[in-house]
C-alpha cells in the first residue's frame, strides 16, 4: 500500500490507499498504541521516516494524490497528524510521544529541511514531545556521509521548535556524542549500527562500576 500507485525501482507497483483504507490504517495505529501502553512501554515513537508509509505521504516524490491527502504540504502531513491524534487517545499524556522524520529526501522535488521544520511545528502543536531527526530513504540518492552527518538537521529543528531532538547518523565515538549534547545541538544521541557492532558500547564509554550489571563487574576495563 502507498499514497499513490508509484513503484520503488525494482519493486511491484503498490496499491493506492482509498480514504476508507487510510482510516483503517489510522485505526490500526490507535490499536497499536493501546497494545504498547498495555505492554508497559515508557516511550512510543511513530516512525515517519526512511521511505515507510507515513514518509511516502509526506514526500511529493511518492505522494501524487489530488485529494485532501495530497498536493500541499498541509495536505501531505494530514495522514501523520491523524495518526498522532489517534495514538494520543491511547497513549498516556505523562509518557513521551516521539516522531521520527526524514529531514530531507536529497532529491530535487523531494522533502526539504524547510518542509520538515513546518511538519515539526505542526507536530509540536499536536503535543508531540520529542523529534528523532534522520534523513533520506524515499528513493536512492547520493548522500555525503561522515561522522554526525545528520546532526545539523536535528539542530535546525530544535532551534526552530524548541522541542527536544534526537540526533542520529554515524555517531560512533564518545567524543562526538558528548560534543553534540554539550553544545546543545540535540538533546539525545541515538546509536544504531554501532550498537549492533558493539552491544557494550555504552558501558565501555564510561566504565563506572555503578553502571555495570553485577554479572559484568569482572569485565570492567581498568586504567
Amino acid at each position: 500500500m502507498a499514497p499513490s500507485a508509484i513503484a520503488f525501482p525494482g519493486f511491484a507497483v503498490p496499491h493506492a490507499l482509498s480514504r476508507a483504507e487510510i482510516a483503517e490504517v489510522v485505526e490500526s495505529w490507535r490499536q497499536a498504541a493501546r497494545r504498547t501502553r498495555e505492554a508497559g512501554f515508557d516511550v512510543l515513537q511513530i516512525h515517519a521516516a526512511h521511505g515507510y508509509l507515513i514518509h511516502e505521504f509526506l514526500s511529493p516524490l511518492s505522494n501524487q494524490r489530488t485529494d485532501e491527502y495530497g498536493g500541499s504540504l498541509e495536505n501531505r502531513m494530514r495522514f501523520l497528524l491523524e495518526i498522532v491524534e489517534a495514538v494520543q487517545t491511547e497513549w498516556p499524556a505523562d509518557k513521551p510521544l516521539s516522531v521520527r522524520l526524514s529531514a530531507v529526501d536529497y532529491l530535487e522535488g523531494g522533502l526539504t529541511l524547510k518542509d520538515t521544520v513546518e511538519i515539526s511545528k505542526a507536530l509540536q502543536a499536536k503535543g508531540v514531545d520529542l523529534l528523532d531527526i534522520s534523513s533520506g530513504g524515499i528513493l536512492s540518492a547520493r548522500i555525503e556521509l561522515g561522522p554526525g552527518y545528520q546532526v545539523r538537521f536535528a539542530e535546525v529543528v530544535k532551534q526552530a521548535t524548541g522541542l527536544p531532538t534526537i540526533a542520529v547518523g554515524l555517531i560512533t565515538s564518545v567524543e562526538l556524542a558528548q560534543e553534540i549534547i554539550s553544545n546543545g545541538r540535540a538533546d539525545f544521541v541515538a546509536l544504531g549500527r554501532e550498537l549492533l557492532r558493539n552491544p557494550h558500547w555504552v558501558l565501555q564509554a564510561k566504565p563506572d562500576p555503578e553502571l555495570w550489571p553485577k554479572q559484568y563487574e569482572r569485565a570492567i576495563p581498568r586504567p
